[in-house]
């Protein structure tokens, strides 16, 4: 694609999303108390007053409403009517866009059945068992009957296909709890998820991995981007709404979906080599880092690791001295880093690419030894 066509396929994919989310949300601060929606404050809790939740629920309106139009358009006119009234780059896709009606509305089913589940969960609570079940549940009956999975890279077919299967579940499941987790601050969670969509979105359109950028992709993460912002406007700090369960779980689901769905890696002599399979790895760091590290903190003081507390990423960096918002914005920035490892794996041989990951994993580490300073300056 040209410069000329990327700035029309961004706005398009992403105005839309935002208007009708930032609009939502604004129809949400004032419906969520009438539904018992409310975030109160307590011990384990950074905010000091009542705040509506539900920011989920304008999130994944954003998101389905442009597909629900775009799906009626496809749907009611032929391709060529739609010629007269499309840009040109995207009259040649018409036809892989009807391919992709089922499978987007199957993906979007299963983020709003976990939507859902998370505003039962705002709402009266769930038992972690029954999440994990429902999501571990809609994760699996995604990729079997999809066939979205991860990309194993093992000669023994059924073996490989076993792998890939238990891989792709595991991811999915990761990657809903990891921004759930990360739903801790204002602002957070929603801007990792953006700084991350749009990264994975840029490489879709970047990467020799496919014949030709992936548009379906890209455009779906940008639909998620421009959600993500109108909801931002609402929740940058001091947030008027957050987006509760609801929203991480959708938020989580669509961009496990989304990895699954690109083509990263390929196998003839002009596509990237199998390591370019690690850039969700690399744009995923800082969210996977946040709830590996904060399970490992719970598990090693006995506590079950689904016991809500104050040790995340961002509790740990307020605790070495930094405001509310330094903290987000450095997570902000260290998401960003850790991303843009990302956009080079598909122009790097294998040894460049271990230099890729091994930058990712130094900035982490990096991170940890400072946070080291703080247990040290606890026991003084």
């Amino acid at each position: 694609m040209t410069l000329e066509s990327i700035i029309p396929f961004v706005a398009g994919s992403a105005l839309p999303s935002f208007v009708i989310a930032l609009l939502a949300t604004l129809a949400m601060r004032r419906i969520a108390p009438r539904w018992g929606l409310v975030d109160q404050p307590n011990h384990r809790k950074v905010h000091v007053s009542p705040v509506p939740l539900g920011g989920g629920v304008a999130i994944s309106l954003g998101v389905v409403l442009p597909f629900a139009a775009g799906t009626i358009v496809l749907l009611l006119m032929d391709d060529a009517s739609l010629a007269k009234v499309l840009p040109d780059f995207a009259v040649p896709h018409l036809g892989g866009l009807r391919e992709q009606l089922g499978g987007l509305w199957i993906m979007l089913g299963g983020a709003l059945l976990l939507m859902t589940l998370g505003l039962i969960d705002d709402r009266r609570g769930v038992d972690w068992r029954i999440r994990l079940f429902v999501q571990f549940a809609v994760a699996t009956v995604c990729v079997v009957t999809q066939g979205w999975q991860l990309t194993a890279f093992i000669v023994v077919p059924r073996l490989g296909w076993i792998v890939s299967v238990v891989l792709s579940v595991i991811w999915i499941v990761a990657l809903i709890n990891s921004f759930n987790m990360l739903d801790n601050m204002d602002g957070l969670s929603a801007g990792v998820a953006a700084i991350a969509a749009s990264i994975l979105a840029i490489v879709m359109l970047i990467s020799p991995a496919a014949p030709r950028p992936q548009l379906f992709v890209a455009g779906f993460l940008f639909v998620l981007v421009g959600a993500l912002l109108g909801f931002l406007v609402h929740n940058r700090p001091p947030a008027k709404i957050f987006m509760g369960d609801a929203g991480s779980y959708f938020v989580g689901f669509c961009i496990a979906i989304a990895t699954l769905l690109a083509t990263f890696a390929g196998y003839s002599e002009t596509s990237p080599g199998p390591h370019a399979v690690l850039a969700p790895l690399c744009v995923m760091a800082v969210p996977l880092y946040d709830m590996t590290t904060v399970i490992w903190i719970r598990l090693r003081e006995g506590r079950s690791p689904f016991e809500a507390d104050k040790n995340h990423f961002s509790h740990r960096l307020v605790e070495l001295g930094l405001s509310k918002t330094q903290a987000v914005l450095t997570i902000y920035l260290t998401t960003a880093t850790c991303g843009l490892g990302a956009l080079l794996l598909h122009q790097v041989d294998l040894f460049g690419a271990l230099v890729v990951v091994l930058l990712i994993v130094f900035v982490l580490l990096l991170i940890a030894i400072l946070e080291s300073t703080r247990q040290g300056t606890g026991r003084r």
